[in-house]
């Protein structure tokens, strides 16, 4: 059970009548940031005093004097001007410590009320090899559907793939045009990536030619307009200092602009391999694109056939990443999933009034955005807001969710404020719509994570990467033990891959979400602090403990020994062994697996705290010798089933 959960529930039966907004100030229980101060702290009685007009210690001793704790803590301390300082019995944290040791989900509870929960995670464009770009979508949400699922809800994964539209019909214009026989025999993906990227580059080459102009008249119209504030400032006039600041800043700017396309697009033309192409197809790449783009969707025989060649060969590239990163899906619905669906659609949104035609396209105007949200263009072809609209009703249709959950970048942010917005149009008002929002992937340089030639970074290359470092760490821990190496090559190389995976993997989920964070493999891969490798290590350590010992783990977990918590350091682990079940609760409050792994870096941390005051196998007797073993047989099983929550596998040695 949740010990925070329980007491705030006892807390709420105290602070009934009393008045004041009770939810709001049970959230003011929580784990004491002293322990000295006890393990858990009330802060409410000073709002809720000053609601009252009362004195809050004189609110704090009417509260203590309705709670009914004797069970579960020794007497409430009052401190201050009314904090409610709360310690947990030892007997009560041994009794459920000893429940948790035969419970295989070590102590905590089912949700009372079950829902379900549509998670919509990963979602790449399977044209192209996956990228960096997609670890955070892909295992943030593969940790919210562990966590969901493991707490008893009902959880649908739906991974909401990028298998049509203009990305395609950039494939098959490279296709045509392109592509070399013998290196698409040889490895299709590779050869149907490299003319995707040449066709983005031609496609990329003539939209910065096109804007170099407007950029550039852009700048001139500044530079007068600077000019002007400063000769108005030297005739004594109105000119104000801070108004010429501001042009001069939106100037250099706009320079800054000119310059860097200018650059792109004097690279590009000096480029004896790509100049040549560029002549011959750059004035019309846009159209030809969206023209193939268009013959796709009609259903155009050759284009269509194609497709279906591309897919298999694409699927399968991507699902040979999701296998090494341990991540499936129920469910895969791509783009082309819902096309038909998409016009008897849109022709209901504007027989309904939703939409709009504006300027020849449909429009979703919402209040408060200036932008609206287009569902049909001008030439008849959707757009993915419209797909979008589409894959929401068939899972409402379909799996009845009480939640949808959009794992997507923080960029997206205006697209799901509009598509929200629609859906409570559509009489979609009592499902939980939630963008689960995350901020990018920075190199040391603090720039978006790319290669030291500028490209994204191929998600596989990373994983090889991570294994490579992780290797080289397993292998010298190995050779460094006192009775020699304990692992096989074939060992090592197992070892490797679970270590620099689950590294990768926990060096994006220790991070606040909606947060950027700077990658780095030496930081993800340490032994210490907080990493998936120390995780791993104290997990490895237990085990190491047990095959020392000769410890039978199963006869150990039958033999009802009584845990004894005569140390600080065996309360202080028996304490956050039992609060797990708030660290889950944490999570799924706001998404957020971070929450996860602060808490098992905790655990890890009072557990080498235990290890090193507490002998296990030599204790002082036999009983302690069991209880420890216990405590440390629960250590592991937590850490073990935190990290599979997180996607992320042990290892018995390292």
């Amino acid at each position: 059970m949740s010990i925070l959960l329980e007491l705030r529930r006892r807390f709420g039966q105290a602070l009934a009548d009393l008045g004041g907004d009770v939810p709001s100030l049970l959230e003011m229980v929580q784990p004491s940031q002293d322990p000295s101060f006890g393990d858990y702290q009330a802060n409410l009685a000073m709002p809720l005093g000053k609601q009252l007009g009362r004195p809050p210690r004189e609110v704090a001793q009417e509260i203590v004097a309705r709670l009914d704790l004797s069970d579960l803590c020794l007497a409430p301390q009052i401190a201050g001007p009314g904090f409610i300082n709360l310690r947990v019995r030892d007997e009560w944290l041994a009794e459920r410590l000893a429940s948790a040791v035969g419970d295989d989900r070590l102590g905590v509870p089912k949700v009372a009320s079950r829902r379900t929960f549509v998670i919509d995670y990963s979602a790449p464009n399977v044209a192209k090899p996956m990228h960096v770009g997609h670890i955070r979508s892909t295992v943030i949400g593969d940790a919210l559907y562990r966590t969901l699922q493991f707490l008893g809800h009902r959880v649908i994964s739906d991974n909401h793939l990028g298998d049509w539209g203009t990305q395609f019909g950039m494939i098959l214009y490279g296709y045509k045009h392109f592509r070399d026989p013998e290196a698409y025999r040889r490895d299709p993906v590779q050869e149907l990536a490299r003319v995707y990227r040449l066709v983005r580059r031609i496609w990329d080459y003539q939209e910065r030619k096109s804007q170099l102009h407007d950029k550039q008249d852009r700048v001139q119209v500044l530079r007068n307009t600077v000019a002007g504030l400063q000769q108005k400032d030297q005739l004594g006039r109105k000119g104000k200092q801070a108004a010429i600041d501001r042009a001069i800043a939106q100037c250099d700017k706009a320079e800054a602009e000119v310059a860097d396309v200018q650059s792109a697009v004097q690279n590009d033309e000096a480029d004896p391999d790509f100049r040549p192409i560029a002549d011959e197809h750059a004035a019309n790449i846009g159209e030809n694109v969206l023209n193939e783009t268009a013959k796709l969707h009609a259903g155009d025989q050759e284009n269509v056939r194609l497709w279906r060649e591309f897919m298999p060969y694409c699927l399968d590239e991507i699902e040979k990443v999701y296998r090494r990163l341990g991540v499936r899906f129920d469910y895969a619905y791509g783009e082309s999933f819902y096309h038909d669906r998409c016009g008897p659609l849109v022709d209901e949104l504007l027989r309904r009034g939703i939409a709009e035609e504006s300027e020849g396209a449909v429009c979703i105007f919402v209040e408060g955005e200036k932008v609206p949200m287009i569902v049909r263009k001008q030439d008849g072809a959707f757009l993915y807001a419209t797909t979008d609209l589409a894959t929401l009703r068939y899972r409402m249709e379909t799996w009845r969710p009480n939640a949808i959950l959009y794992v997507v970048d923080h960029r997206q942010s205006l697209h799901f404020d509009q598509l929200f917005a629609t859906a409570r149009r559509m009489t979609y008002a009592d499902v939980e719509l939630e963008h689960v929002s995350f901020g990018t992937v920075l190199g040391e340089d603090g720039r978006p994570f790319k290669t030291r030639s500028g490209e994204t970074v191929g998600l596989e290359g990373l994983l090889d990467e991570a294994v490579r470092r992780a290797r080289q760490i397993v292998e010298t821990n190995d050779n460094a033990k006192p009775d020699g190496p304990e692992l096989s090559p074939e060992q090592r190389g197992r070892v490797a891959e679970t270590v620099g995976i689950g590294a990768l993997k926990y060096a994006d989920l220790s991070q606040n979400r909606t947060s950027d964070y700077v990658f780095s493999y030496d930081k993800m891969l340490a032994m210490n602090g907080n990493t998936a490798t120390y995780m791993q290590y104290a997990y490895a350590r237990v085990r190491s403990i047990f095959a020392k010992g000769g410890v039978d783990v199963e006869a150990l977990r039958a033999s009802g020994a009584p845990i004894l918590l005569g140390t600080p350091a065996e309360r202080a682990l028996a304490l956050e062994l039992l609060r797990f079940g708030e660290a889950l609760d944490l999570v799924v409050a706001d998404y957020r697996p971070n929450q996860l792994t602060s808490y098992l870096f905790e655990l890890a941390n009072c557990y080498s705290t235990f290890f090193e005051k507490c002998p296990v196998l030599r204790a002082e007797t036999a009983e302690l010798r069991q209880s420890r073993l216990v405590l440390c047989d629960l250590t592991a099983r937590t850490i073990r089933q935190g990290l599979e929550l997180l996607g992320i596998d042990v290892v018995e040695k390292m």
